[in-house]
């Protein structure tokens, strides 16, 4: 199978969830007998055109423009409009130029498309403007998928109420398990002999790092407890201002590190406004570690799985659920473990995804 994988964002150009989702799907594909291609934009212009890594090829293009953090480069335009020899494209989120034009080439009797949704809204948006565009453009992206891939049930109904009468399949993210888990070194980045409360995410308002600066200083002092930010973004400089001495900031750590930050940790702590279903919680519990996060009706009943939720920017709420999760952090662990053992595997991600693939390649849907 000829996969056309069209996506803003590919690690290690970029760091994130979707960027490392995006490059493992590939990667496992490829391994899988799949040809793979990766269409995505180069905002530094500094990476080469077309390269072949890890058993697929990537085609970057640079950038023309941006707007509202969305970068749009014409070259992807050009490259879709000329693409014929490919069995079947797989677009990743809605909220990207480039996955609108690959809805604009299915429009035109292109190439069958999928799209995955890894969130509805974005993190560098107010959620007024995404809601306009999800009754607009975002709505007719989608709707110009022969399938549009869910991580959950609850979002899926979600992507239903914009009025998307697609075919939605809920196909989970998944983590390797073998990897992230709960048995092997700790990270010496993590130095504190007490308690461990970890962020890890880009550092921008759609996450509210803030909340997370805010809350772990008013734990009480006999807990001896210590925030790590694991990550970097434009709000790292008034993070550090607002920060006291029971924070860290340790930038950005490369992701082949991260299993060993997880195993320091005693708690993961998400406070975000708009998530998918966020990798971050599912390596922490892969990993063996709880987490309090926001809530978020799509991602509530999988984190509640093994830890806790709270109203988004509530900080006495978020202090009283890391309180309670510190003391029992072993028991809900073990729990959020099994839960992603059971359901969230990534083997059974790409399996799944690729199957879908397989069926539109084959022309047995739409």
């Amino acid at each position: 199978m000829r996969i056309l994988r069209v996506a803003q964002k590919c690690y290690p150009d970029f760091k994130g969830g979707g960027a490392y989702h995006v490059h493992a799907m590939s990667r496992d594909q490829a391994a899988m007998g799949h040809d793979v291609t990766v269409l995505t934009v180069d905002p530094r212009r500094d990476q080469p055109h077309l390269e072949e890594r890890d058993g697929y090829t990537v085609v970057r293009y640079p950038v023309s423009t941006s707007l509202l953090g969305n970068d749009i480069a014409t070259g992807v335009a050009s490259f879709l409009q000329h693409a014929q020899k490919y069995d079947v494209m797989h677009a990743h989120s809605h909220l990207y130029f480039s996955t609108n034009l690959a809805a604009l080439k299915r429009r035109l009797g292109g190439i069958p498309l999928a799209i995955t949704n890894h969130g509805l809204y974005s993190q560098n948006a107010p959620e007024w403007l995404f809601d306009l565009y999800l009754r607009s453009v975002g709505q007719w992206t989608f709707n110009q998928a022969d399938v549009v891939l869910c991580y959950t049930k609850e979002d899926r109904e979600r992507v239903r109420e914009f009025g998307v009468d697609s075919q939605i399949e809920v196909v989970a993210n998944g983590v390797d398990t073998a990897r992230f888990t709960p048995d092997g070194k700790t990270s010496e980045l993590i130095d504190h002999d007490g308690l461990v409360v970890l962020f890890v995410g880009r550092l921008v308002e759609g996450k509210r790092p803030q909340d997370a600066v805010r809350a772990v200083p008013k734990l009480p002092a006999d807990m001896n407890v210590k925030l790590y930010v694991v990550g970097d973004g434009p709000m790292r400089s008034d993070l550090e201002e607002m920060a006291t001495g029971a924070v860290e900031f340790l930038g950005h750590v490369p992701y082949d590190e991260m299993p060993a930050v997880y195993r320091a940790g005693d708690v993961l702590v998400l406070p975000s406004r708009a998530e998918g279903l966020p990798r971050t919680v599912l390596e922490a519990f892969a990993s063996g570690v709880p987490v309090v996060s926001s809530y978020l009706e799509h991602t509530a009943p999988v984190v509640r799985a093994g830890g806790e939720t709270v109203e988004i920017g509530n900080i006495e709420e978020y202090v009283s659920a890391l309180e309670s999760v510190l003391g029992k952090p072993q028991e809900l662990g073990t729990d959020g473990r099994q839960t992603v053992v059971e359901e969230f595997r990534w083997q059974d991600t790409v399996e799944q995804s690729t199957s879908v693939l397989s069926s539109l390649s084959s022309g047995s849907r739409r």
